[in-house]
């Protein structure tokens, strides 16, 4: 008998993997690439949402325990993956300074926003306001994690590049069978794929469409990461991760002509020379009305758990919402209401 199976690879399922790992527990995972959105996301982790100036929930917890774990994940796949940058949110006012400067002072944000101006000069963007800093801010490279990560679980047959068969699955009290395993538990962290779960899809999910590019641009230097209403991410050799859109009509993970126009004329608002397409990605996000993780235990069946709805932040919340499973499963730690999908549960039992 294993101790889990874990449906998905994408931040969650990896997340799970790398906590059962460091406790000696036994798994296989299930993952059939039908979800990519942990693949073509930008991967920044950034502790403010600069749209409405809040701070992200329990943010610094979360920056703390990523630093660890990407550093584990680095010495585990021999790459590098976590990139300390800082990110600049460019100003097009004086207002929007003083915004800055208003949202500094606030108690919850002060160790993420730096109170002095940036005034440096990048080729290629005109910024006579200047920049505002985030501080403690950078990005994964969540296509090379995935891709490593998965040879890594194959060099060890622990990874079956299929799609998982609910129908197949049977649940006894004090075990699962499912085909030739045998396991205690059984993680889906499947992303927007959890639709098609039968045991979880009347949760919640609701799932963003994000359209990204990557660009070239010859005559922008840029070494940072700008933030406006898109991210301008440096990638190298004038390459450049640009993103994204959002969605909520759209399920699909095809690019569309409405997100090319959008991300163009995005762009043009912050950088004033050419540039060049020359990827162009679309994804369906995992996210929550709440803006709150999906994770817990089944109603019914206690042997089966939910990790998901990451949304746009999974590489902070990977391994926190992990920590946190792994604790409720192995050690019966209770979740923090917020995030427990018991909160809907309770819901439909009061409006009975």
């Amino acid at each position: 008998m294993i101790d889990y199976i874990i449906v998905g690879c994408g931040l969650g399922g990896i997340s799970f993997c790398e906590t059962a790992i460091r406790h000696g527990k036994s798994f296989v995972v299930f993952n059939n690439d039908s979800q990519n959105s942990s693949k073509i996301a930008g991967g920044l982790y950034n502790p403010v949402i600069l749209k409405r100036f809040s701070e992200v929930w329990n943010a610094q917890e979360q920056l703390e325990l990523m630093t660890v774990f990407y550093s584990n994940l680095s010495d585990r796949i021999d790459d590098k993956l976590n990139f300390k940058t800082p990110i600049l949110r460019k100003f097009f006012s004086i207002e929007e300074q003083n915004n800055w400067f208003a949202a500094s002072d606030k108690k919850s944000l002060a160790p993420f926003l730096s109170t002095s101006l940036c005034f440096d000069k990048y080729d290629g963007i005109d910024s006579p306001f200047g920049y505002g800093e985030v501080l403690q801010t950078g990005y994964v490279d969540t296509a090379l994690l995935l891709s490593k990560y998965q040879k890594y679980l194959t060099s060890l047959n622990l990874l079956r590049a299929e799609s998982f068969e609910y129908n197949a699955l049977i649940i006894e009290d004090d075990r699962l069978l499912y085909k030739d395993l045998e396991a205690k538990y059984i993680v889906f962290a499947e992303g927007f794929g959890l639709h098609a779960n039968p045991f979880f899809n009347d949760l919640p999910l609701d799932g963003t469409k994000g359209e990204l590019f990557v660009i070239k641009a010859p005559d922008l230097k840029l070494d940072v990461i700008v933030n406006t209403s898109v991210f301008i991410l440096p990638l190298g050799n004038d390459l450049f991760k640009v993103g994204a859109t959002y969605n909520w009509k759209d399920k699909t993970d095809m690019p569309t002509e409405e997100g090319r126009i959008e991300l163009i004329d995005r762009i043009k608002e912050i950088i004033s020379c050419e540039f060049e397409i020359v990827k162009h990605y679309a994804g369906v996000r995992p996210t929550v009305k709440d803006r709150r993780p999906l994770v817990g235990t089944h109603k019914v069946y206690k042997n089966l758990h939910v990790l998901n709805g990451l949304g746009t932040r999974g590489v902070m919340l990977g391994p926190a919402m992990a920590k946190v499973l792994f604790d409720k499963i192995e050690y019966n730690i209770p979740l923090d209401k917020e995030i427990d999908i018991d909160r809907y549960y309770n819901k439909k039992k009061k409006k009975i």
